[in-house]
């Protein structure tokens, strides 16, 4: 079921956002957590000291977001790699913080290289990008400050420096993809805030759809390896509730395809997920404000995700 909004208090209905819109909601947005603290510190510590971890990976910087024209300053990149890079292994992306707002994405994959990284490298190239998205991340934000929604932005020329930056990574050291893991989150501020500002923002109406309670994976519809969803399905229902569907068979306002799995059009939307052409792809969606989950089991929600996925190949091998 979905249900329309009230109007959002910026703009005027029916009418998209000019750059006087934009430029009062970025004025509106206040930096509530820090990006060095949360994610930056605690990689540079993970690899200051001889660790197996650092023995075994390596930090970069992959690029800067620059907003010191909108006096917001810059935002170093970072990733996550094996050292030891071999052309014979496959290859595995994981994403995280491409909507900063979602944080359990960053913070599962924070979690993934502190303690799983070590244990499947032997087996993969990985490549991760734990926070794609800093300024959003520090502001609790879906899109970056030029109202862009950097996960509808993985395409040509795209608008979206966030998205750019990932890609141009990805292409430079991972041209071929096997897995790819993007790790998100559906919250209820998607109805409360999200959906409508988007609205607003594109001179539409909103209508806002159910907020499943629980866990739930989006495919591709033009690859959406069934098996490969069940499995991760599977393993998760063991740390987290997995979500049902609505009324109408559906999460999200999508029709569901087995338990706990929807299918997006990835490429075409312009997703994170659509970048590559890696032949295994889902986007997690975990849901932080239910009762029934702590942020701890949000954040091993994801790192369950990759590791099942991870195993799903080596059990195929």
């Amino acid at each position: 079921m979905t249900t329309e909004h009230p109007l959002y208090a910026i703009g005027t209905p029916g009418q998209p956002w000019g750059d006087a819109e934009k430029a009062l909601w970025l004025s509106q947005q206040q930096q509530k957590r820090s990006y060095q603290q949360d994610v930056v510190t605690p990689l540079t510590q993970l690899f200051a000291e001889k660790t197996a971890l650092a023995e075994q990976a390596e930090l970069f910087q992959y690029g800067s977001l620059d907003y010191q024209g909108l006096g917001l300053g810059s935002y170093p990149l970072y990733a996550v790699a094996s050292k030891n890079w071999q052309a014979d292994k496959t290859t595995v992306l994981v994403t995280g913080g491409v909507h900063g707002y979602e944080t359990s994405g960053v913070h599962g994959a924070l979690a993934f290289i502190r303690d799983q990284f070590a244990q499947y490298q032997p087996h993969f190239n990985l490549l991760i990008l734990p926070c794609i998205s800093p300024w959003g991340y520090e502001t609790i934000n879906r899109w970056n400050p030029l109202a862009v929604d950097p996960n509808r932005s993985f395409i040509a020329n795209s608008p979206s420096q966030e998205a750019a930056a990932a890609m141009a990574l990805v292409v430079s050291k991972a041209p071929q993809v096997l897995v790819h893991v993007d790790l998100h989150e559906t919250t209820d501020s998607d109805n409360s805030e999200f959906r409508p500002a988007k609205a607003a923002r594109d001179g539409v109406v909103n209508t806002n759809w159910n907020i499943p309670d629980g866990f739930y994976l989006v495919g591709d519809s033009d690859n959406p390896q069934p098996e490969f969803q069940q499995a991760i399905i599977q393993a998760v229902a063991k740390v987290t509730h997995i979500a049902q569907a609505d009324e109408n068979g559906c999460l999200i306002g999508e029709k569901l395809q087995q338990f706990g799995v929807v299918n997006y059009p990835k490429k075409a939307l312009g997703l994170c997920g659509g970048m590559t052409n890696a032949l295994y792809v889902t986007t997690t969606e975990v849901y932080p404000d239910s009762p029934k989950a702590s942020p701890a089991q949000c954040n091993l929600a994801q790192v369950t995700t990759i590791c099942a996925a991870l195993d799903f190949v080596l059990n195929r091998a």
